[in-house]
Protein backbone atom coordinates (compact mmCIF):
# COMPACT_ATOMS: atom_id res chain seq x y z
CA UNK A 1 0.00 0.00 0.00
CA UNK A 2 2.86 2.39 0.77
CA UNK A 3 4.20 2.16 -2.79
CA UNK A 4 0.71 2.83 -4.17
CA UNK A 5 0.38 5.96 -2.02
CA UNK A 6 3.82 7.18 -3.09
CA UNK A 7 2.86 6.74 -6.74
CA UNK A 8 -0.34 8.72 -6.21
CA UNK A 9 1.56 11.47 -4.41
CA UNK A 10 4.09 11.68 -7.23
CA UNK A 11 1.36 11.82 -9.91
CA UNK A 12 -0.53 14.45 -7.94
CA UNK A 13 2.46 16.74 -7.53
CA UNK A 14 3.95 16.32 -11.03
CA UNK A 15 1.00 17.17 -13.25
CA UNK A 16 2.44 19.49 -15.83
CA UNK A 17 0.82 22.71 -14.68
CA UNK A 18 1.95 24.48 -11.54
CA UNK A 19 -1.63 25.15 -10.43
CA UNK A 20 -2.59 21.47 -10.49
CA UNK A 21 0.72 20.48 -8.87
CA UNK A 22 -0.09 22.77 -5.96
CA UNK A 23 -3.79 21.92 -5.61
CA UNK A 24 -3.55 18.15 -6.04
CA UNK A 25 -0.08 17.71 -4.57
CA UNK A 26 -0.84 19.53 -1.34
CA UNK A 27 -4.15 17.67 -0.96
CA UNK A 28 -2.41 14.33 -1.53
CA UNK A 29 0.36 15.16 0.91
CA UNK A 30 -2.13 15.95 3.67
CA UNK A 31 -4.80 13.30 3.03
CA UNK A 32 -3.67 10.16 1.18
CA UNK A 33 -2.72 8.19 4.27
CA UNK A 34 -6.13 8.66 5.87
CA UNK A 35 -8.32 8.18 2.79
CA UNK A 36 -10.43 5.05 2.44
CA UNK A 37 -10.00 2.69 -0.51
CA UNK A 38 -12.99 4.08 -2.41
CA UNK A 39 -11.72 7.66 -2.24
CA UNK A 40 -8.20 6.57 -3.17
CA UNK A 41 -9.62 4.96 -6.30
CA UNK A 42 -11.61 8.10 -7.14
CA UNK A 43 -8.53 10.25 -6.57
CA UNK A 44 -6.54 7.99 -8.87
CA UNK A 45 -9.24 8.43 -11.53
CA UNK A 46 -9.16 12.21 -11.07
CA UNK A 47 -5.41 12.14 -11.68
CA UNK A 48 -6.10 10.70 -15.15
CA UNK A 49 -8.25 13.68 -16.14
CA UNK A 50 -6.42 16.31 -18.24
CA UNK A 51 -5.28 19.43 -16.38
CA UNK A 52 -7.40 21.89 -18.41
CA UNK A 53 -10.56 19.98 -17.46
CA UNK A 54 -9.56 19.74 -13.81
CA UNK A 55 -8.70 23.42 -13.72
CA UNK A 56 -12.24 24.20 -14.90
CA UNK A 57 -13.64 22.02 -12.10
CA UNK A 58 -11.57 23.82 -9.48
CA UNK A 59 -11.83 27.38 -10.82
CA UNK A 60 -15.46 27.66 -11.92
CA UNK A 61 -18.74 27.05 -10.18
CA UNK A 62 -20.54 26.82 -13.52
CA UNK A 63 -18.83 23.60 -14.62
CA UNK A 64 -20.66 20.31 -14.31
CA UNK A 65 -18.54 17.83 -12.36
CA UNK A 66 -19.47 14.15 -12.75
CA UNK A 67 -21.49 13.19 -9.68
CA UNK A 68 -19.13 10.45 -8.50
CA UNK A 69 -16.33 13.04 -8.13
CA UNK A 70 -18.32 15.91 -6.59
CA UNK A 71 -17.69 15.14 -2.91
CA UNK A 72 -13.98 14.51 -3.41
CA UNK A 73 -13.53 17.65 -5.52
CA UNK A 74 -15.20 19.68 -2.75
CA UNK A 75 -12.83 18.07 -0.25
CA UNK A 76 -9.82 18.93 -2.41
CA UNK A 77 -10.94 22.56 -2.58
CA UNK A 78 -11.19 22.97 1.22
Amino acid sequence: MEIYLKKLLFKASHRGTKEMDIILGSFAEKNLETMNEENLKLFEEILEIPDPDLYKWFASEDVSIPEKYTALVKEILK
